[in-house]
């Protein structure tokens, strides 16, 4: 069994996309005014505008996480909440081929995220395999074809208890989940609903935190 995560195009355009993320992001963040109200702002549409400029993409570590998790599970059918530019669906993508073929179902806001990840897409040769809906999760991942067997949580963290409500009448017994970021201090707790929720027996979730880049939550569906 191959794997196209690490030859072309797939490793260029990654490659690509990860250095120009280290280049601009720091910067670009230094250069907001009033970051914490941003991030806070109620008005999720608004918030991806005021930040179409920076990347927040998974990381490579966690990228390559994601891709050994989703060949591991097997997984054919994968639901990503939040593209940005495309980072971690290509890696979703890119085990998806290697699985022996499937759909990635992401989706994303800010229209100029989404012409952009579109190239990328295209670029890396993972087109054909990504179906990406424009608009706000909650209500573009309402219907999918069939049971999910992968889900990455990549959005805005105060929405994923609500996404992932959206996808639990998809997810089968032992659907994986990841959630990234968990270990960001954003300011205030976004995190904390949701880690309540699965951590809750009566939801049917086991998860543990991975110590992975800004932190991992993997999750499985019991």
């Amino acid at each position: 069994m191959t794997s196209t995560l690490h030859s072309d195009p797939v490793s260029t355009v990654l490659q690509r996309i990860l250095t120009a993320e280290r280049e601009n992001d720091a910067a670009a963040f230094a250069a907001l005014e009033a970051p914490a109200e941003i991030l806070a702002d109620p008005d999720a549409a608004a918030r991806a505008d005021k930040l179409e400029h920076i990347y927040m993409s998974v990381s490579e570590a966690g990228g390559e996480l994601i891709y050994l998790l989703a060949r591991a599970s097997g997984a054919r059918t994968v639901v990503e909440y939040g593209t940005s530019f495309g980072v971690s669906a290509i890696y979703l993508a890119s085990a998806v081929r290697d699985n022996g073929g499937g759909t990635v179902i992401t989706t994303e806001l800010q229209p100029e995220k989404i012409a952009a990840a579109t190239e990328n897409f295209r670029a890396a040769g993972v087109g054909d395999l990504i179906e990406l809906r424009a608009g706000d999760a909650r209500e573009t991942l309402t219907e999918l074809p069939g049971p999910v067997d992968f889900v990455l949580l990549d959005g805005w963290p105060d929405l994923a208890l609500d996404v992932l409500r959206v996808l639990e009448p998809a997810l089968r017994p032992g659907t994986m989940i990841l959630i990234d970021d968990v270990g960001v201090d954003f300011g205030r707790d976004v995190h904390g609903a949701l880690l309540a929720y699965l951590a809750d027996p009566a939801n049917g979730y086991l998860s543990v935190e991975l110590p992975v880049s800004d932190g991992i939550q993997a999750v499985v569906r019991l």
